[in-house]
């Protein structure tokens, strides 16, 4: 299982450029990891958000539905979320950007992300 946040801030969301591994570096995708032994899904996020952005998350609703990654090897389950403190940074991450809905074509997207682009333009859109 692995969870990712759908952080949003006015009407911008943060993606965030993977940086290894290889196969996958270079490609964008929601922050978040995996769901480690005793951790429930919303623990799960919090902790990733802190160690991947160093930033204290709100974590809201489940947003769409389950997603499957790397051939089927992974349950994704996004959130929104909001910052409750800190500023993002890239400490696992090549690089991060804050998108309008109108940017979100503008970064290749890991697939199992892509799916959720829609969805997430109109949430922004409003």
């Amino acid at each position: 299982m692995v969870v990712a946040a759908a952080i949003c801030a006015g009407e911008k969301v943060l993606a965030a450029a993977r940086s290894y591994p290889p196969e996958m570096a270079g490609q964008w995708e929601f922050p978040g990891g995996k769901v480690e032994p005793g951790e429930t899904e919303t623990e799960a996020l919090r902790r990733e958000c802190r160690e991947e952005l160093g930033v204290e998350i709100e974590v809201g609703e489940r947003f769409g539905g389950d997603l499957s990654t790397t051939g089927g090897r992974f349950l994704v389950r996004v959130y929104l979320a909001r910052i409750l403190s800190g500023e993002p940074e890239a400490r696992e991450h090549a690089d991060l950007r804050w998108l309008a809905a109108d940017d979100l074509d503008s970064v290749p997207w890991l697939p199992g992300n892509r799916l959720m682009i829609d969805d997430i333009r109109e949430l922004l859109a409003g």
